[in-house]
């Protein structure tokens, strides 16, 4: 069970924003990422709960930052309820669909759910339509992306060869660029996210 620490810090000037404590691992529906993110000062920012099905869809996710509650799963596209995390302070909860094909937001798990889901070959590209929750606000937001795998590249390591698959992902309503790296079900790099800790092997692709 791959189990580690992402740090976090602005894409554009470097300064830190705090980091991703995460565990992963297959399980009887496919894949789950459970984690839970820290400012600078080592107070919590939010939680992440995605499980992936046999196919990569998201059949659950629960997300919870700045007194939000994300809830949401994928069922004709994906649906999703936004709510007070504080049953006390709760309005009414608003609910949401769209056509889209996943989730993404500010957590390293929606990188690599977006990657397993698409099964890029070497070589070619795709586009996708996404659903954002980020910020401490969680509100949605739909966008498109591109996503390109460039290529896989064996890495040498003490256990043996290590394919790391370098994606280039771009917004297509900014034209914004990022490139990222992912070797089985681990983010390796992404602008704003870099892996600090890892205690065990990631899991290889399936």
């Amino acid at each position: 069970m791959p189990n580690g620490r992402y740090s976090l810090h602005d894409p554009h000037d470097g300064t830190p924003l705090g980091e991703e404590r995460f565990q992963c691992a297959p399980g009887p529906a496919g894949w789950r990422y459970v984690a839970k993110s820290y400012r600078p000062d080592g107070t919590v920012l939010g939680t992440t709960d995605l499980t992936l099905d046999a196919r990569h869809r998201p059949l659950r996710l629960e997300l919870r930052s700045g007194g939000w509650q994300v809830r949401g799963g994928a069922l004709d596209g994906v649906h999703w309820v936004r709510a007070a995390a504080d049953p006390a302070t709760a309005t009414d909860a608003t609910e949401g669909t769209d056509r889209a094909h996943a989730f993404t937001g500010d957590s390293p798990a929606f990188l690599i759910a977006t990657a397993r889901l698409l099964d890029l070959a070497p070589g070619t590209a795709t586009r996708i339509r996404l659903v954002s929750f980020t910020g401490q606000a969680l509100a949605p937001r739909t966008l498109d992306q591109s996503w390109q795998l460039l290529t896989v590249e064996d890495h040498p390591t003490d256990t043996g060869p290590l394919p790391v698959e370098h994606y280039r992902v771009t917004d297509l309503e900014t034209g914004e660029i990022r490139d990222v790296h992912l070797t089985g079900d681990v983010l390796l790099a992404a602008p704003g996210i870099e892996l600090e800790e890892l205690d065990s092997p990631p899991n290889p692709r399936r």
